[in-house]
Formats: structure tokens, sequence, C-alpha cells
């Protein structure tokens, strides 16, 4: 049993492993949802924010990118007991997303990179699941693969245009 959450391995997993930082999102804003809902200075949002933030990079939206980093940035310097309680150093990560920053300002390319991780246990876990799902943990990002770097383009979103549907028809039935 580990201390960590499921959800922040598996980001962890596809941050490293994969290098698919939209399913790094969509994998802890579900669990930022469902044990944190409504914190927006929450360590999971700070994760989330990271992750779209390398999305925008590797996609050359250097402006997404800067302004995603910059909200990442901040809750990081308020989370620092958090990010540690996470098996992250948050010094390391400080300098890490800072040289991140400063590489956007300067619109130089994206390149893959790893979170500074302190604990040896959460590293075995993750190269133990990397192995699991066959990725490699700490390869570069396949940036001719157009699923990986478009992805939020080539996703199926039926269920979020359907769960808009209901909504607009409920808030109409209620406006009646």
């Amino acid at each position: 049993m580990t201390k960590y959450p499921t959800s922040y391995i598996q980001y962890l997993v596809h941050f490293h492993g994969d290098r698919d930082y939209f399913e790094c999102h969509e994998i802890l804003e579900e669990y930022w949802k469902a044990t944190d809902a409504g914190n927006k200075r929450s360590i999971w949002v700070a994760l989330i924010l990271l992750a779209v933030s390398t999305y925008h990079h590797r996609r050359n939206n250097f402006p997404g990118a800067i302004r995603t980093l910059t909200k990442a940035e901040e809750i990081f310097s308020d989370t620092k007991e958090a990010t540690a309680r996470l098996g992250i150093d948050p010094e390391l990560l400080t300098e890490t997303l800072s040289k991140r920053k400063n590489n956007l300002l300067n619109n130089l390319p994206y390149t893959s990179f790893n979170l500074p991780l302190s604990d040896t246990e959460l590293s075995r876990l993750c190269y133990e699941e990397c192995r699991h799902n066959g990725f490699t943990w700490g390869a570069s990002s396949n940036l001719q693969n157009p699923d990986l770097v478009h992805r939020h383009s080539t996703r199926d979103r039926s269920d979020v245009i359907s769960d808009r549907q209901m909504a607009l028809e409920e808030r109409k039935c209620r406006e009646k």
C-alpha cells in the first residue's frame, strides 16, 4: 500500500513515461474534483496547470504556456509542504520551473523534463508502473505523434457535448 493516491502515480507515469500531458490533466482534474473541489489553490491544481503549460509549450502556444506556468508557480510557492509530502523536492521544482519559464519567455522550443522526485519509493513505484504500461521512464516526448501533440483536438468529446446539452435543457425547464 502506498501513501500516494493512485491518480497521482498515474499522473507521474504519464508525465515522465509517454509524456501525455493531456492525460495528466484529465487524471488529476478528476481526482481534484473528487477530493478538493473548489480549492483553486490546491497542490492538485498546480500539478494540473503544470501539465497544461507543458502541453501548450509542446504545441508552441507560448502565451498559454506562460500563463498556466505562472499560475502553477504561484500555487507551488504557497504549497511547499504539500509538494514535499508528494515526494517532490520543492526547491529543485522552483529551479526547474524557473528555467522552464525562462525558456518560454525566450520562445525556446519544448524539451521534455522530469519533476525532481525526492522519494525513492515513489520513483520505484512509478518506474514499475511505466514498465507495466510499456512506457520508458524519462523518455523524450514523441514530437512526431500528432495524437499526442494535438490530443485536445482528436479526443472524443461526445460525453462533454451531451452533458452540456442536458444542462441547457434542464436550465430551460427551470426557467419555464
